[in-house]
Order: structure tokens, then C-alpha cells, then sequence
């Protein structure tokens, strides 16, 4: 018997299990993975961008169409207040020149250890290598070392994350266990996701080259970040700001020289000496890089753009080919748990007493620091939901 169970370790579980300790409640967290909070320390890596630092305003519309559902949720747990349980955890932050918030460490492990500490002493125990299999009769079902167990609880927060990197846990597996309960998530798609572009051999030089000072099109949305070549193809925060555009087909292209219009390009071309090349032109002239001048090339040549309409490329190159990477390379997905399953307090209506949180959810927001918020404030609102079950 647990009076509360988590299901997943990472940052909404860990926040959910947070809320209900808090308020006095006995809690059990069950992680399928040998240790806690895998994705949230790979993504630690390259530095933790906990949050991005602007006003409720500005920041709720990056979670697009679910940004009305999340607003309670992230009002109550914004960009300030991250700011502020990050420092309570004893982290030092700072703010970059585009407003991300980082540790000032760099690093997700400081504040996880800090954070793990915290709810050791606030009583949370933590399972790990206990996977959850549903439900059998009224108790949760776990796989674990010592075999099947079964706990029987009073409230249950699943955080089981989404359906990308499925190696660190978010495999998704929970959408048939909660399908044959009658609730039915929207189907798993790519998000954050980089691109698949078929270079020919004539990039290979390039690989590892970041195109910067660039601006990304796909649709009706845009982005003024840079991205990097790669081996299999373009990835970078620049672009996963476009996937939902991408997911829904349409086409990606890149304006090379945004801070030039086009006239004042066709200007500089109109002055160019006979004897100069259009390559030389774009590196003398235009100052660009090698990278961009091989994209330039690439593309322009599959695209078959005419004598005359370099310009045009220039401000509006077609990445041809570009698609989407597979699902479990994204770094999150959308899908998940639909919002009219749910009540206002990410409870399950088929389920009740069966709370859920963060990217097993039916939204999306871009990285830089709005998709971990979002996790946060969703992993503490579904704990205070369950501490309300709890005391009702």
C-alpha cells in the first residue's frame, strides 16, 4: 500500500512527487530505468536551459494550439517562479544574451542531486527498475527485480514522458495501457525535431558547420536561429521551431542574407565585374562563409534555379528533400493524453484518481527553455490536482 505513486522519474514526476510530500502525503516514485531523470541530464549536457526569461505574454504563445489549456498551469509556475526553485535548490543562474536562463554550473547534476536530496528528506522514496505494466484489478502493476508487484494506492500522477529517445524512457509504451481503459491519445509525431537532407559528396567538407545569421521558413512560421550541418542532414534549435509546419508538409526553405532585401542585393550584383564569378561575388561582395556558399550551390543546383534568379535563391533557398527525422531521435513529441480526457486538473475522467503530466500530454513548445517549464507546470499542477484528491 502507498497512500501516492508517481510513475516516471523525470522533471514533471519528480515536481508532482514534490507537491504531494509537501503537503504531508506519503509517496512512492516508480522509474523504469536504473537511475532518475535520464533525458532531463542529456539534455543537461550541452547546458540546461531551464527557462526562458520574458513576461506570461510572451511566453505562452510557443505552446501554439494547447496555449489557453497550459495558461493556469504556466501562470502559476512561469518563467520567474522556475527562476526561483532553481534557486532555492541552491543554483546559481544567469541569463543570455536571447533571455535562456542556464545554471551557472552548466549542467543538469548539480541541481538534480540537490533536488533528489530534497525529496529524500521530505520522505519520497524512489523504485528504480520498476516498470509499469497497468493496472491489475484496482492496484498499479509493476515489473521489477524482485518480480511482479502489485501496490495498491490512493492517488496515482503518471509522467511517463512521450515517445522520443525511448533508450533514457520515454517510449511511449503507456498508450496502449491507458487505450484499453478507454482513453485513447492522439497519435505520437515528431517534435524538435532535426532533418533528413541527401547531400551530395560536395558537402562532406562542411559537416559540422554551423549556418549562422540565417533565417528558417516553413510555412507560415519562421526563425531567425542558426542550425548545423550534419552527416545526415540539418539540425539546431533554428529549425525545431518549424516542425509543426514540417509534420504537416510543408516546405522548408532558408533566407541566406536576412538582414539585405533583395533590391539592394540586386544592386551589389548589377555592380559586380564581368570577370568575377557568382561564388566569388558571394564571398568577396556578400562576405558569406564556405558553408553557405556550398548550401547555396547544393540547392540552387537541385532546385534548377534559372540564370537570373540567384537572388531570389539567395533570399529564398528550397532545402529540397528535407524531412523530418524518425520519431525517436526527436527531442520531444506531440501526441499524447488529449485534453477533454482530462479534467482541470489533469485527471483522467475514465480513471479517477489517476493524474497525468508533462510530455505525455497533448502539447508541444520549442527548446529553449519553454519545454521544460512546461513539464514543470504541468508535473506541479497534476501533484497539487492529487493532493486535492488526497484531502477532498
Amino acid at each position: 500500500m502507498a497512500q501516492a505513486v508517481v510513475i516516471g522519474a523525470g522533471p514533471a514526476g519528480l515536481m508532482a512527487a514534490e507537491q504531494l510530500a509537501a503537503a504531508g502525503h506519503d509517496v512512492l516514485v516508480a522509474e523504469a530505468k536504473p537511475s532518475v531523470a535520464r533525458k532531463f541530464l542529456m539534455a543537461g549536457k550541452s547546458g540546461l536551459n531551464l527557462t526562458k526569461d520574458e513576461p506570461l505574454q510572451t511566453l505562452m504563445p510557443n505552446y501554439g494550439s494547447a496555449a489557453d489549456w497550459l495558461h493556469p498551469m504556466v501562470a502559476e509556475f512561469d518563467s520567474d517562479a522556475v527562476q526561483d526553485w532553481a534557486r532555492g535548490l541552491g543554483q546559481e543562474l544567469f541569463t543570455g544574451s536571447t533571455g535562456r536562463v542556464f545554471p551557472s554550473a552548466m549542467k543538469a547534476s548539480p541541481l538534480l542531486r540537490s533536488w533528489l536530496r530534497r525529496l529524500d528528506e521530505a520522505g519520497v522514496q524512489i523504485r528504480t527498475r520498476w516498470r509499469w505494466l497497468g493496472w491489475d484489478g484496482n492496484a498499479l502493476s509493476f515489473d521489477t527485480p524482485e518480480g511482479v508487484q502489485a501496490i495498491a494506492t490512493d492517488v496515482t500522477v503518471l509522467a511517463l514522458g512521450g515517445a522520443s529517445w525511448a533508450r533514457l524512457g520515454s517510449d511511449g509504451h503507456w498508450a496502449q495501457v491507458l487505450a484499453e481503459k478507454g482513453v485513447a491519445p492522439a497519435p505520437f509525431e515528431p517534435a524538435n525535431s532535426a532533418l533528413s537532407v541527401a547531400w551530395s559528396p560536395h558537402m562532406q567538407p562542411h559537416f559540422g558547420k554551423a549556418l549562422k545569421a540565417v533565417r528558417w521558413l516553413a510555412g507560415e512560421l519562421e526563425s531567425r536561429g542558426e542550425a548545423t550541418i550534419s552527416a545526415t542532414g540539418l539540425e539546431g534549435g533554428g529549425l525545431y521551431s518549424l516542425t509543426p509546419a514540417l509534420r504537416s508538409g510543408a516546405d522548408l526553405h532558408v533566407d541566406l542574407l536576412p538582414d539585405l532585401d533583395a533590391a539592394t542585393l540586386q544592386a551589389r550584383l548589377a555592380a559586380k565585374s564581368a570577370k568575377t564569378t557568382f561564388t566569388q561575388w558571394m564571398k568577396k561582395a556578400l562576405k558569406l562563409p564556405p558553408q553557405k556558399i556550398a548550401l547555396f550551390h547544393e540547392m540552387s543546383k537541385q532546385a534548377a534555379v534559372s540564370q537570373g534568379h540567384e537572388v531570389a535563391a539567395l533570399k529564398r533557398l528550397p532545402i529540397v528533400g528535407a524531412r523530418l527525422r524518425p520519431m525517436d531521435e526527436a527531442i520531444s513529441t506531440a501526441g499524447g493524453v488529449q485534453r477533454d480526457a482530462l479534467d482541470g486538473h489533469l485527471m483522467l475522467t475514465a480513471k479517477p484518481g489517476v493524474f497525468c503530466a508533462g510530455e505525455m500530454l497533448d502539447w508541444e513548445a520549442p527548446t529553449g527553455g519553454y519545454l521544460l517549464t512546461g513539464c514543470l507546470a504541468t508535473g506541479r499542477w497534476a501533484g497539487r490536482g492529487a493532493v486535492r484528491w488526497l484531502d477532498r
